[in-house]
């Protein structure tokens, strides 16, 4: 016979919400106010480049390296823009602290149609939720913005946690967190090895939205498959009735 279910822990980032334009066009829109007229495609490539590179040489935000997530995003952001030329530090300098400080506000999120409806049912069959989340430390003030905070009991960023998924040891500061056994407890995200496969390893009831389906792991049952938000109560209905 199953646990029954305690608590659903989430991903946010492409789980819940979703960045509103592309990083190149936030990004071509800051460089506008300061003069610059720079091309949102140029500036989407070199922020890949730079955010690959810094993520190699200071994973989680150089948490361990001594730095943290504004003065990681702030190498992110300088490095994007030097690759296009701009090379005034005090520009810079300017539009990383810009950029760090407007990704705060809702207007540069979307959340999903079904994000809050799944979170108050959970809430309404009796679960605890907690957030589980690859994120910097500006998690809590963009969940506020965004009218999703009050769903959560607790927030658990990489940053503050200072270890990032896959690694399962983020889960198993979580579980300290909720106070309850793995097996009664749920993680919904939408990346297979990061949310899927490292809350299972701890023994998490791992789910994977998938909301394009294109996940094809041969080892992902169907049921542990989502391609919507609205599909998660029936998931939990059912669990629960399976420990009747």
């Amino acid at each position: 016979m199953r646990v029954p279910l305690r608590w659903v822990l989430w991903d946010v980032l492409d789980t819940l919400l979703k960045v509103r334009l592309s990083v190149g066009e936030q990004y071509c829109r800051e460089a506008e106010r300061m003069g610059l007229n720079l091309s949102p495609v140029e500036l989407e490539a070199a922020f890949r480049r730079a955010y690959q590179r810094h993520s190699s040489s200071n994973p989680n935000y150089g948490v361990n390296q001594g730095l943290g997530g504004q003065s990681w995003w702030t190498g992110v952001v300088r490095d994007t823009f030097s690759q296009c030329k701009v090379h005034d530090k005090v520009l810079l300098n300017t539009m990383a602290h810009n950029l760090y400080q407007g990704f705060c506000n809702a207007d540069n999120w979307e959340v999903f149609p079904d994000s809050k409806k799944a979170l108050e049912s959970c809430s309404s069959l009796g679960l605890k939720l907690g957030v589980v989340s690859n994120f910097d430390n500006r998690l809590e003030t963009i969940l506020t913005a965004c009218d999703l905070l009050p769903h959560f009991s607790f927030l658990m960023t990489s940053e503050e946690a200072r270890v990032a998924k896959p690694n399962p040891a983020i889960f198993d500061l979580a579980l300290q967190k909720c106070g309850a056994p793995a097996a009664s407890v749920a993680h919904v995200g939408d990346h297979y090895v990061k949310d899927y496969l490292s809350s299972r390893r701890v023994g998490i009831q791992g789910l994977l939205l998938d909301r394009h389906n294109t996940q094809s792991q041969r080892d992902l049952p169907d049921q542990h498959r989502l391609t919507s938000l609205e599909e998660l109560p029936s998931w939990i209905q059912r669990h629960m009735e399976s420990c009747d």
